[in-house]
């Protein structure tokens, strides 16, 4: 591709709209284009790094033995409505109706239309296991699209669906996209982890995500320094030491003024932090039913453990005023002798073993001692509901936790029944009985895994590009246009490797060569060559962008040394 002919519009300046450093490098680049809040156009040199990526994705899905269907971005509400997700998908789900009044939504994914295909095409346990996979445009209400693909309204993706007859063939599965995801971004050349997750809106019973590396992603993941545990942070957990027995006390009122958080009360009494519990008051957002959330008080409640627990889209706290209105006293709320009327306590699992602690006295300026689980009072739900932190143990070994910021590009699930059993999905097995398939899901964000690759590989000249997705590989810069030689040697190159299959783009712009040297660094291109002052001699000056080095290289040569940079850059 010559320069001069191409569709490259690039940017001085970084638009006031950008936030993330793929966002900015994209629009400075010319690869993408806004049209609304969260809804982009790909410009060429952004649908051929994108058309890269997808490809990469095809061939091993493919391999995988999964095969490809392309299904409907219009979904007719009744399967929707039939999985129960018509209302609890919320407002991210774009719905419209059509001419006859009939409602219809633009897919944000696609478990309920593949599940009903299933359902009308498979009837036999001879015809399982069977997975199929489709590269789609997906359509998400987001509330504050933002940082450009990374969350948008409008996005690419792969999801992928199977259908088994029991739990064993999932499981199995469920290792081979594992194992298939492992390729796909090692194939993309980006450093990722693969970590224990939360199953989010999708359900299931376990699922794992896929994180590309990089400072700016927006997910903490944790991961031990002595085995492969790794978590979100959403899902990770820990082992808390226990702390020693002693002999129960009686619970006792003990003055506090204008001691209402536990940072205060421990100065105040002069007691350890992990003798005290504090009360946190939550509302489930769908019905409105309020918990009383105990954690010991150095921990924080993890809100999405704590929905998952109550089986609900999202939890809240309460405010200021709904506590006033409430009569409890804020600061001093807690599960001991208090009246609270259709109210429901869950504990964090580390409440029950804190032996004479310190809670609210449910009376303001006062705290109980000496209180103890089971013995002056019991939640109605026990469980992990707590955040974990850096530095504490892995649950798995001896080691200790440690974080990293990730970017989720993929996430595969083990969703059981959960949408065969609601939309009546069902096989006969070899003894003609009627069972419901049981299902695996499997997703990456194609455009997000663009998004992703440049956030993890750039610097202050703009976008470095892993060859394998860049989406030219070389470009040739002569250094002046009007220098026969040099154009006579850099369009004789640029023939070579554009025979060698190497996408290749010619700078033939008649600019300054710091003008296209800076476009060239902005762009990422993998590998600059510059036909100068040595050009007489058939020599060149090749740049690698990644690492800063420059060779000079002879023209005979630049095929080879090209394809060698190749496998490591």
């Amino acid at each position: 591709m010559r320069f001069s002919k191409s569709y490259i519009k690039t940017l001085k300046e970084t638009p006031k709209e950008a936030e993330t450093v793929s966002h900015k490098l994209m629009l400075r680049a010319g690869m993408i284009k806004k049209l609304a809040s969260g809804v982009y156009t790909y410009l060429p040199l952004g649908l051929k790094a994108l058309k890269k990526i997808e490809n990469i994705v095809r061939e091993e899905m493919n391999s995988s033995g999964s095969q490809e269907v392309f299904m409907p971005v219009l979904q007719p509400a009744e399967l929707w409505q039939e999985s129960g997700r018509w209302t609890t998908m919320g407002a991210e789900m774009f719905r419209l109706k059509d001419r006859n009044n009939r409602d219809f939504a633009l897919g944000p994914t696609h478990e309920e239309v593949i599940t009903d295909i299933i359902r009308n095409d498979i009837s036999s346990y001879k015809s399982l296991p069977l997975s199929l996979y489709q590269i789609q445009t997906k359509f998400r209400d987001e509330r504050r699209p933002r940082f450009g693909l990374m969350r948008g309204r409008e996005f690419l993706m792969k999801d992928a669906y199977s259908f088994h007859r029991d739990y064993e063939s999932l499981d199995e599965e469920f290792q081979n996209m594992y194992a298939t995801y492992t390729r796909i971004f090692d194939r993309c050349s980006l450093k990722f982890r693969a970590v224990e997750a939360d199953s989010g809106a999708i359900g299931g019973t376990g699922s794992k995500e896929f994180h590309v590396l990089a400072e700016s992603g927006e997910d903490e993941v944790l991961y031990c320094d002595s085995c492969d545990y790794a978590s979100n942070v959403e899902a990770a957990t820990s082992t808390v030491p226990e702390l020693s027995k002693e002999e129960y006390g009686k619970p006792e009122l003990v003055s506090t003024p204008g001691i209402s958080s536990i940072s205060d009360l421990v100065e105040f009494l002069n007691i350890p932090v992990e003798k005290t519990v504090k009360a946190m008051m939550y509302k489930d957002m769908v019905t409105d039913q309020v918990y009383m959330v105990l954690v010991r008080g150095d921990f924080d409640v993890n809100e999405v453990k704590l929905k998952n627990i109550i089986n609900t889209l999202g939890v809240v706290l309460l405010t200021d005023e709904e506590i006033e209105n409430s009569k409890l006293a804020k600061g001093f709320i807690g599960p001991y002798n208090g009246s609270y009327q259709n109210v429901k306590i869950i504990a964090d699992k580390s409440v029950i073993g804190i032996p004479n602690h310190y809670l609210g006295g449910n009376k303001k300026d006062y705290h109980y001692k000496n209180v103890n689980y089971i013995k002056d009072y019991e939640a109605d739900i026990i469980a992990d509901i707590r955040l974990v932190k850096v530095g504490e143990s892995c649950p798995r070994c001896s080691g200790h936790l440690h974080s990293a910021r990730g970017i989720e590009t993929g996430h595969i699930f083990k969703l059981g029944d959960k949408y065969s059993k609601s939309m009546n999905a069902t096989y006969l097995d070899e003894n003609g009985i009627s069972r419901v398939f049981i299902m695996g899901c499997y997703g990456i964000g194609i455009s997000r895994t663009l998004a992703a690759a440049i956030e993890q590989n750039n610097d202050d000249n703009g976008i470095i590009w892993p060859s394998v997705i860049a989406p030219y590989i070389v470009d040739i810069i002569p250094a002046s246009i009007k220098d026969n030689e040099q154009m006579k040697l850099a369009e004789e190159i640029y023939n070579k490797l554009t025979e060698n299959f190497i996408e290749t783009m010619i700078d033939d712009r008649d600019e300054r060569p710091g003008f296209k040297f800076k476009d060239g660094d902005l762009i990422g291109f993998p590998f600059r060559i510059v036909a100068g002052k040595k050009a007489k001699e058939g020599i060149v000056e090749l740049k690698i962008r990644r690492t800063g080095e420059t060779l000079e290289v002879s023209k005979e040569e630049i095929i080879g040394k090209i394809k060698e940079l190749m496998k490591t850059y």
